[in-house]
């Protein structure tokens, strides 16, 4: 049986060059969503099918983009592919953060996490990245020779732009680097027992205020972020 990987970006230049490295796309328009729907052939010949969307900024619309294609498409596993605000001194613009653990910045998780996967008497905390799709990406950043980490990243309603937001940002959530997101496709991933990763290129050090980020060229970050997605799937 044919594979299925669900990509979402927020944003049109993250999904763009995905689109390109597909074969017989076809568009589907549904929930405000177009849905770019192709294949793709792995290094060892199998072919995927894969169905990438630009889903919009915000936890509301990634997780409504999450859903969607899992109720349509029935994916083996869904990739969020994308930019963040980079909160690790150690990191610089362009190396990558892998999101093997997604924090959420403005929700009590002793009442939302309560819900599958957790339990009333065991709420979860945060959720995390899938194992095997986290190995394939660092074997895809090794080969590329991009610099990277497996971290973690904060997912919120706002955008961070100052010096208080990344100090805040930093002390709730210990973050790596900060987005809009990501914790949202995790969780929503979660709870419907599909395998899921977070893949996030930096693109600023989370200290520009958006009416200016807004008028930045990220196409440079994104497609690191998206080239390392179209390796990954070859490498299925």
């Amino acid at each position: 049986m044919t594979r299925t990987i669900a990509i979402i970006g927020a944003l049109d230049e993250e999904v763009a060059l995905i689109a390109k490295a597909l074969d017989g796309v076809e568009h589907d328009r549904a929930a405000s969503l177009d849905v770019n729907r192709g294949t793709i052939r792995t290094n060892n010949g199998e072919e995927i099918r894969v169905v990438a969307t630009v889903g919009g900024m915000g936890l509301v619309a990634a997780a409504a983009t999450t859903q969607h294609l899992i109720s349509t498409y029935a994916p083996d596993a869904v990739v969020f592919s994308g930019i963040a605000g980079n909160l690790n001194r150690e990191l610089h613009v362009n190396d990558v953060v892998l999101g093997g653990t997604l924090r959420f910045l403005d929700t009590d998780m002793r009442l939302v996490g309560q819900w599958k996967p957790g339990t009333q008497d065991a709420p979860v905390t945060e959720f995390h990245s899938d194992d095997h799709l986290l190995h394939l990406a660092d074997e895809a950043l090794d080969a590329a020779g991009t610099r990277h980490i497996t971290g973690i990243i904060a997912s919120g309603n706002y955008f961070v732009d100052s010096p208080e937001h990344v100090s805040r940002v930093i002390h709730d959530t210990g973050a790596d680097a900060v987005e809009m997101e990501g914790a949202a496709v995790a969780q929503v991933a979660a709870r419907n027992d599909v395998p899921a990763l977070v893949i996030r290129a930096l693109s600023d050090n989370a200290d520009t205020d958006y009416e200016v980020f807004k008028e930045f060229d990220i196409s440079e970050y994104a497609d690191t972020a998206a080239s390392l997605v179209v390796d990954m799937l070859r490498r299925m």
